[in-house]
């Protein structure tokens, strides 16, 4: 086993054994201090958040790259029978463990290369991925001024438990995840006994109606090319099957792969709602909430950062996707403001089939821990070489 392996898999287990929820994650920036401590770093700390923003900066003079990886875990119970599982009820079940563990084996390296460098690094460990909107948090205070000058490309590696063979890298340019909003609706009607719904305004044979005239809008209001989802994963009414209730209520995530169709969601399906309402004579609240922005990869710098990849590991290691994937990320926010790409590592145990593998999120989730050093390479290799390509773009043109 490598050093890099080996202190990538340190880390990774210290991480895994105790996960942290959201956005207060202070055992999981302990582990990530002590994983950069005697390196040459200017550290900052999050304010509203356990986040830690890292600047190294390179011996000669040159623009920010920014690297980031996510630290926080999930609220779900581990059943992977690891020996070293986690034992709090929460579980690292989407794999940040690994983010920040390949993060840390990349500040070794590039503190290792530091005299090479032409310009500045900017690592980005930061909390509250998992639907806090941490990056938020992070940009509000300063991450993108955090070495003097804005970044001129930003990247992420996310890795995946099944789907992608372990080591294989895969992203593309433009969309690469999905929108992500909320839909609530609370629908309120006299309620009644059970035997005469005649004398009743009933909100749950409304609420019924809502869950279907959803799905016949998304197919009937919205270019299939430029598609959405629309997925009810709540549904709350009554207490008693002969009683009508006075209240019901549901909640839905929304997924867009353009900022129109976002847009044009947030009219369209309250509207199908209060239609449905008025219909039923029953009244209703409406709340759609937009949470994370398309995730948009540059495409100069998607192309550039696959190309990387495809010399480090080999070209038939690197998978150029089709199609978006509808997960949602709060990346995001960094990508519409830097230039800059997100690539999949593939992760699936080598005795799993990725077809069947359980996916991210599952409480039986596994990853591949060989994995971590090639995401701790590409993550050195990703700003290493994007400084050189400036400074070779900054070099005077010679004179015929």
């Amino acid at each position: 086993m490598s050093d890099l392996q080996e202190l990538t898999r340190q880390h990774r287990r210290a991480l895994h054994t105790a996960p942290e929820v959201g956005l207060d994650l202070p055992r999981t920036q302990e582990t990530v201090l002590r994983g950069l401590e005697g390196l040459p770093l200017e550290i900052t700390l999050g304010g509203t958040s356990s986040a830690v923003t890292a600047v190294l900066r390179g011996g000669r003079p040159g623009p920010t790259v920014l690297l980031r990886a996510d630290m926080d875990a999930l609220p779900v119970t581990e059943q992977t029978g690891l020996a070293f599982a986690s034992a709090n009820g929460a579980m690292h079940a989407c794999g940040h463990d690994l983010h920040t563990a390949m993060l840390l084996g990349a500040a070794q390296l590039l503190s290792d290369r530091r005299a090479d460098l032409a310009g500045d690094v900017v690592l980005a460990f930061q909390p509250g991925e998992e639907g806090h909107d941490g990056m938020a948090h992070m940009l509000a205070e300063g991450l993108l001024d955090a070495s003097g000058s804005r970044p001129v490309a930003a990247y992420a590696l996310h890795v995946i438990s099944s789907l992608l063979p372990s080591g294989l890298v895969a992203s593309r340019p433009g969309p690469l995840l999905a929108a992500a909003d909320v839909l609530e609706v609370t629908v309120t009607g006299p309620g009644g006994h059970g035997s005469t719904p005649h004398l009743t305004r009933d909100p749950v044979q409304a609420l019924a109606a809502m869950v279907t005239a959803l799905q016949v809008a998304v197919t009937r209001e919205f270019d299939v090319f430029d598609p959405a989802v629309v997925t009810v994963g709540e549904l709350h009414a009554g207490t008693a099957d002969n009683v009508i209730p006075p209240t019901a209520s549901l909640r839905a995530t929304v997924r867009s792969f353009s900022p129109a169709v976002q847009e044009k969601l947030s009219v369209v399906l309250p509207r199908v709602c209060r239609g449905i309402a008025g219909a039923h004579g029953v009244e209703i609240d409406v709340v759609y909430r937009t949470e994370f922005p398309v995730t948009v990869n540059d495409q100069t710098e998607a192309e550039w950062a696959l190309e990387h990849a495809r010399e480090q590991i080999g070209a038939e290691r690197v998978l150029v996707m089709p199609n978006p994937s509808t997960g949602s990320e709060d990346f995001s926010r960094v990508l519409q403001a830097v230039p800059g790409a997100m690539l999949f590592l593939g992760a699936t145990p080598p005795d799993r089939d990725p077809a069947t593998a359980p996916y991210n999120h599952s409480p039986t989730a596994d990853f591949d821990e060989a994995v971590l050093q090639v995401g701790a390479r590409l993550y050195a290799g990703l700003a290493e070489q994007r400084l050189a390509a400036t400074e070779q773009d900054r070099a005077p043109t010679l004179q015929q």
